[in-house]
């Protein structure tokens, strides 16, 4: 698993038609900035991702990858390795917060 923000979305006019009608997002993970700890920095990495929550482009969400992202009702039968399963609220580490939604 990782988390990451949504920064894009993909449109596709012709795909196998399992895929007809799921919401596909660029997701671009994230770590924690290793010199201060106190908020979250890009991989400069990124991913396309089937989402099966709601996501929007913006928000910080849950991701899983390869054989992970096939064990949810909805992306069972799709030819996915990757998936939004969570959308963020707040990552803390020990007493610090590093990501808030209400805050971002």
């Amino acid at each position: 698993m990782f988390i990451g923000k949504i920064t894009g979305s993909i449109v596709s006019s012709h795909k196998v038609d399992s895929m007809k009608g799921q919401k596909l997002f660029i997701v671009e993970p994230l770590r924690v900035d290793e010199q201060n700890k106190d908020g979250l920095k890009s991989t400069g990495r990124s991913f396309v991702v089937v989402d099966t929550v709601g996501a929007g482009e913006g928000e910080v969400v849950i991701c899983v990858q390869g054989s992970s992202a096939r064990y949810t009702p909805e992306t069972k039968p799709l030819p996915v390795d990757a998936a939004i399963i969570g959308i963020v609220d707040r990552v803390t580490l020990g007493p610090t917060s590093v990501y808030d939604k209400n805050q971002a």
